[in-house]
């Protein structure tokens, strides 16, 4: 695990360097998957650079006078994490992914909704049914659980192949590694988004759309109250919107379901 320090193109080992001297308080520190990629989350040599998981942390911690500090895991142990007190912040969580968290916490409102989407080739036109690809190789990202398909993978009627990032899925289904794969909408557009239309990939079929907020410790040294004020001044002024729209693009395919 490495830490970074927004703004300062400096990391550093656990422990060896701290950035409370740069803020009036001590850091906020906000979990961040190794998983992500943008349009939520670009994570470059010096820590994350940009997207729209940064764009609100960034903006958060500025709002509530702290400095954000970056702590990246890989998304498995993320929740371990932020379980032992290593992070102060998780975004981009659901209560219903995280059944079994153990501690004290605050949930913020939804603040985006998260649309997960079956994606074939852009050759894939046919009308898509679920029951033409059982048995088939599914790609998924390795960690993330699928509520809608998970009883499927559980019996075996699809199979996972994970990979690490969520770019790294679409690249495989691109190298027809397999026919389909499951990713978030946002992310399917942004792989898109510089590819001829005949290496586009599209979405077959809306699998399901979960609604996504942040948690914060409940502890005498996180301002949970202030974290969870702080986002919904942020959702109901447009804030959080106007930061997704940023970073939004669209496929380009006229034939995607949404």
């Amino acid at each position: 695990m490495r830490v970074w320090v927004s703004g300062l193109g400096l990391s550093s080992a656990l422990g060896l360097w701290s950035a409370s001297a740069l803020a009036d308080g001590p850091p906020l520190r906000f979990a961040v998957a190794d998983s992500w990629s943008m349009p939520l989350m670009q994570v470059g040599p010096d820590g994350p650079e940009a997207g729209i998981l940064f764009d609100i942390m960034e903006s958060l911690a500025r709002q509530i006078g702290q400095t954000a500090q970056y702590r990246v895991y890989p998304r498995l142990r993320v929740q371990a994490a932020t379980e032992r007190g290593d992070v102060d912040v998780r975004c981009y969580a659901a209560q219903s992914w995280l059944p079994d968290m153990s501690g004290d916490y605050t949930w913020s409102l939804p603040l985006l909704t998260q649309r997960n989407v079956l994606v074939g080739s852009a050759y894939d036109t046919a009308p898509f049914e679920l029951s033409a690809i059982l048995g088939d190789h599914i790609g998924t990202v390795l960690g993330y659980a699928y509520p809608v398909l998970d009883p499927l993978f559980a019996t075996r009627d699809l199979i996972r192949e994970d990979a690490r990032l969520q770019e790294q899925v679409l690249q495989k289904l691109s190298a027809h590694r397999y026919r389909y794969a499951v990713d978030t909408q946002w992310s399917l557009d942004w792989y898109n988004r510089d590819r001829k239309a005949d290496e586009k990939l599209r979405a077959v079929w809306v699998i399901d759309e979960q609604p996504v907020g942040c948690v914060a410790r409940n502890d005498p040294s996180v301002p949970a109250q202030r974290i969870m004020r702080t986002l919904l001044r942020m959702k109901m002024s447009g804030e959080i919107e106007r930061i997704v729209e940023r970073y939004q693009v669209h496929s380009g395919n006229p034939a995607d379901p949404y």
